[in-house]
């Protein structure tokens, strides 16, 4: 199986972007702000799975874990919209998140 990434995923974002660009708010940075509200609101609902179902939720052959699955790709297609509200290319993201890394691994 392929790794599935950040570019492959911005690039789907953005074709549903253009699908539904007269239905939805147009990715702008002053857009930003309601699609991190969205994403969280989709957080809130992989808790309310996890509170409801327990760590279980996760288990293989429970039939509720492709609802978790489902919320939590909710929750990523909402964090690239906001990747693309704000102009951010996996390649920052990339060196950003390597850098936090290495501040994490070098912490204690």
């Amino acid at each position: 199986m392929s790794d599935f990434g950040i570019n492959e995923m911005l690039e789907m974002q953005k074709a549903l972007q253009e699908k539904y660009k007269d239905k939805w708010e147009h990715i702008s940075p002053e857009v930003g702000k309601n699609k991190l509200l969205w994403m969280i609101g989709e957080v809130g609902e992989v808790i309310d799975i996890v509170k409801k179902h327990g760590p279980q939720a996760a288990d293989i052959d429970n039939p509720e874990r492709d609802h978790l699955i489902e919320e939590m790709a909710d929750v990523l297609m909402y964090y690239n919209d906001v990747l693309l509200c704000y102009g951010i290319t996996a390649d920052e993201l990339k060196e950003s998140y390597r850098s936090k890394y290495e501040k994490n691994m070098n912490r204690w």
